[in-house]
């Protein structure tokens, strides 16, 4: 039996729990469970949902009877549900301490995969970007990057390397401006722009990174610095970009090479509402699964080979796609290509 099995029902959990419950048959998938942590009437409506479209929910055992209190039913422990699971999807800042604590020591599953922050987890991945670094058999633990860094990685990509994977990238330089909380998350609101340190000497802030171990998965070792700064907005990330290459390149060049980018969606809109009113109008429950939006009009080529601009980054959708490339690969590398087709629709060429 193909069994998948999330922890955590938070940004990234929660809509990755549907999304996988919605397309169950589809994916080839037997059972989704999922572990909820914490007992809360609050979140009543939103477990039941889950379970109401098929996913089943665990518990650990000490807080299996609130759960019961509150109208659910728990049908698996947690430990239970993670030995008897085919892959593991951690959506929880301690995907680390989870990893030591359980998953290193859990014969059942062949793969587990932590998000976002989840530094040293796994392999760094990101769909479009790495695929062909995955080793089946070898990578059973992964890290699918955060959403600003799929941003930064798949403008590198398509920018600044060719076809066959040669790099021209001679400094990459990213701003990524983000948001202040989630809409569905009522604490850690701004009363205004907060910037963030520079943590690390070599690569500024963990965005750039991650997005440099990601191409180390390659082979490549990138010259690349990132800056945050928090914005007083609940809207998108967006991401400040300058690319220097080791030739000459042209706008209508780098136009065309983000338009025939499939995971990279244009837009003449400058907005971040307006782009997030069309994930909400056009994506998946809201999502854009497209790995970057970026705004043409901010697009400039600076002293022949400075590539310039703007770009929205598409948050939890992003890793959303990559998370189930991951999960299908791990289930059936063949497969996946053909299982994927049902989420390309929300891929978009243009917002």
């Amino acid at each position: 039996m193909n069994i998948v099995h999330v922890v955590g029902t938070g940004t990234i959990g929660e809509p990755l729990i549907g999304l996988l419950a919605d397309n169950q048959e589809h994916f080839g998938i037997d059972e989704v469970t999922f572990h909820k942590r914490t007992p809360a009437a609050a979140e009543k409506a939103k477990v039941g949902d889950l379970e109401r479209r098929g996913a089943v929910l665990v518990a650990d055992d000490d807080r299996k009877a609130a759960f019961e209190e509150l109208g659910l039913a728990p049908k698996y422990e947690a430990t239970e549900a993670i030995e008897r699971a085919s892959v593991v999807i951690d959506c929880t800042p301690v995907g680390n301490e989870m990893k030591q604590r359980y998953y290193e020591k859990a014969a059942g599953p062949v793969g587990f995969m932590a998000q976002g922050s989840e530094y040293g987890f796994g392999k760094m991945y990101a769909r479009g970007v790495n695929d062909e670094a995955l080793v089946s058999g070898e990578d059973k633990f992964l890290h699918i990057v955060s959403c600003n860094t799929h941003n930064m990685a798949v403008l590198i990509k398509a920018l600044g390397m060719s076809a066959d994977g040669t790099s021209h990238l001679v400094d990459g330089r990213f701003l990524a401006m983000r948001r202040a909380n989630d809409i569905s998350q009522d604490g850690g609101y701004i009363a205004s722009p907060t910037v963030g340190p520079h943590g690390d000497d070599r690569f500024g802030t963990h965005h750039a990174r991650d997005a440099h171990s990601l191409f180390k998965t390659l082979g490549h070792d990138l010259s690349i610095y990132s800056s945050a700064v928090k914005l007083n907005t609940q809207y998108m990330h967006s991401l400040h970009f300058a690319l220097t290459l080791d030739r000459e390149i042209t706008k209508e060049e780098v136009v065309d090479r983000l338009m025939e980018n499939t995971r990279i969606a244009v837009t003449h809109k400058k907005s971040a509402n307006q782009v997030f009113s069309f994930g909400r109008d056009h994506g998946y429950y809201g999502r854009i699964m497209s790995q970057a939006v970026v705004s043409l009009e901010t697009l400039a080529v600076r002293n022949g080979s400075e590539i310039v601009g703007f770009s929205f980054t598409p948050q939890d959708g992003n890793p959303l796609l990559s998370t189930v490339a991951a999960l299908l690969w791990y289930l059936d590398p063949a497969s996946r290509e053909d299982k994927l087709d049902i989420l390309r629709r929300y891929l978009f060429a243009e917002i």
